[in-house]
């Protein structure tokens, strides 16, 4: 009976919680069944299928497993359909929270801001109180006031003055391609800008594809959410965003401000590229058809523009060029009639 007692294992101390609660106990037993009977008892969870995982990272306990960790680690004990994955599922309960009970915690941040020096506290405290506090579904003047700060009184609604805003970037476009008239060859300018009144006279019969920024369009024109997300789609050569930038200009007049530093990104670029490949184009075209509509495409729509966060606009050379194959209409071919 001595020997038996020396090889006992020793009690293993742990500290265990579950999902209802952040309260931690501290409970020692020689092997899982026992622990998990006592930390049962002690968070009147005592179901016949409980099971014990890591807090960490969600790994589940096993009676081997249990003998290998070391004294003080903290475990969550988990009911019948409960899952935990770790930090992760802390951090989404922590969200959940937020927004459940945002009016509480915006009162509480701002007390405490109140009384804050450290810049970075401050700031993180500031972030929180403008995204609890956002009006995101609000769309008139009259239920938003704060987001209109600054906009002409013409604007009565935020899609469509995001509508406008998309208009303008567009028009800017234009403008520049419109510009470049002086520097194409004489010969060539009365062609070039013939080209540039049918891309312009397109431009204005689909209001300058305003759609793209306007939340109450069609899933299939809008680059947003039907709340007003935009994710940023990455740099001109990646087919997504590494760092899942995204922004909500609806939400407040921050956000809305923020928005006009994202970037409406030619992937094939306009100034080095495009522009100068259709004056060129123009000037070489020995009787073929320049065919306007692909340059229009490159130009104006998303065939290639990506919409990019400031960070993820990079203006080096994007060293791409544009395909020789449709530049010019393709000639029709006609059919010789025998006699």
């Amino acid at each position: 009976p001595a020997l038996g007692w020396a090889m006992a294992p020793r009690p293993k101390a742990v500290k265990i919680r579950s999902l209802r609660g952040p309260q931690k106990y501290g409970v020692a037993g020689r092997s899982l069944p026992e622990l998990l009977r006592k930390g049962g008892k002690l968070l009147q969870l005592s179901f016949p299928d409980c099971r014990l995982c890591l807090y960490e990272d969600g790994t589940e306990l096993t009676e081997g497993y249990f003998h290998s960790i070391p004294d003080n680690t903290d475990l969550i004990l988990l009911a019948p359909g409960e899952t935990w994955q770790g930090f992760v599922s802390d951090i989404d309960h922590f969200l959940n929270t937020f927004y459940t009970q945002k009016d509480d915690i915006v009162e509480a941040a701002q007390k405490l801001l109140s009384d804050e020096q450290a810049p970075k506290r401050q700031k993180l405290l500031v972030d929180l109180i403008q995204n609890l506090s956002e009006n995101i579904l609000a769309e008139s003047r009259e239920e938003d006031r704060k987001w209109f700060e600054g906009i002409e009184s013409r604007f009565k609604n935020k899609s469509s003055y995001m509508r406008y805003s998309c208009e303008s970037r567009i028009r800017s476009y234009m403008k520049e391609v419109s510009s470049y008239t002086a520097a194409v060859h004489p010969a060539a300018q009365a062609e070039y800008k013939r080209i540039t009144d049918l891309m312009l006279d397109k431009l204005k019969s689909v209001k300058y594809n305003g759609w793209y920024f306007d939340r109450r369009e069609e899933e299939a024109v809008r680059l947003c959410t039907t709340e007003g997300w935009f994710s940023c789609q990455g740099s001109f050569d990646r087919d997504y965003c590494l760092c899942k930038h995204s922004i909500n200009p609806y939400s407040n007049r921050e956000s809305r401000i923020l928005f006009s530093t994202w970037n409406l990104d030619h992937i094939i670029e306009k100034k080095r590229t495009i522009v100068p490949t259709l004056a060129e184009a123009v000037k070489e075209q020995d009787g073929r058809e320049v065919s306007w509509e692909y340059f229009y495409q490159l130009l104006f729509t998303l065939e290639n523009l990506k919409l990019v966060h400031i960070a993820c606009h990079k203006k080096t050379s994007h060293n791409l060029t544009c395909d020789k194959t449709k530049i010019y209409r393709k000639r029709k071919r006609t059919r010789k009639v025998s006699k």
